[in-house]
């Protein structure tokens, strides 16, 4: 069957746009932080696929719905489009643990899980980065390696420094 595919997988708030320290789903609050694109564009030339994995729970808590979550990343799209590049997939969960246990919230990997499935990536050949511990234990709890960084970080040297790109 050959290995799979290799993949970047990113965390939303604060590795791709600013922490804020609450909920962002208003299109004002969205900022995407500097070398995103450039950090994007370089692990695609890489030959990694680049995926958003995202914990959403403003849904759950009924601060905001799919359709707010959708125009985010609509605009994402878009802005990384301008700069010759794009997101592979976004799998987001949009429950919140005060609703019960769920599969798919951070940090249980079931979203990197389907990622990898999806697209026949290999765990041991990927990464993911997040700024929470969550995201961390999400990515080892199926074989994918996590780095830890500081909110709001920039990307290319991380990338850089773990031998990505």
């Amino acid at each position: 069957m050959g290995e799979g595919r290799a993949a970047l997988f990113l965390d939303r708030d604060g590795v791709i746009n600013r922490e804020r320290g609450s909920h962002t789903w208003r299109m004002e609050d969205f900022e995407i932080l500097p070398g995103v694109a450039e950090a994007v564009k370089a692990a695609q030339e890489a030959g990694l696929l680049v995926i958003v994995i995202t914990n959403q729970s403003g849904i759950g808590l009924g601060l905001y719905g799919h359709a707010d979550v959708a125009r985010l990343h609509e605009y994402l799209h878009r802005q990384l489009a301008l700069q010759g590049t794009h997101l592979d997939a976004v799998y987001y969960c949009p429950h919140h643990p005060s609703q019960g246990l769920c599969l798919c919230r951070k940090p249980g990997g079931l979203l990197v899980e389907r990622a990898l499935a999806r697209f026949h990536i290999d765990p041991s050949r990927s990464l993911m980065v997040g700024d929470r511990q969550r995201d961390v234990d999400a990515a080892n709890s199926v074989g994918v390696r996590g780095v830890l960084v500081a909110p709001n970080q920039k990307l290319m040297p991380l990338l850089q420094h773990e031998g990505m790109i």
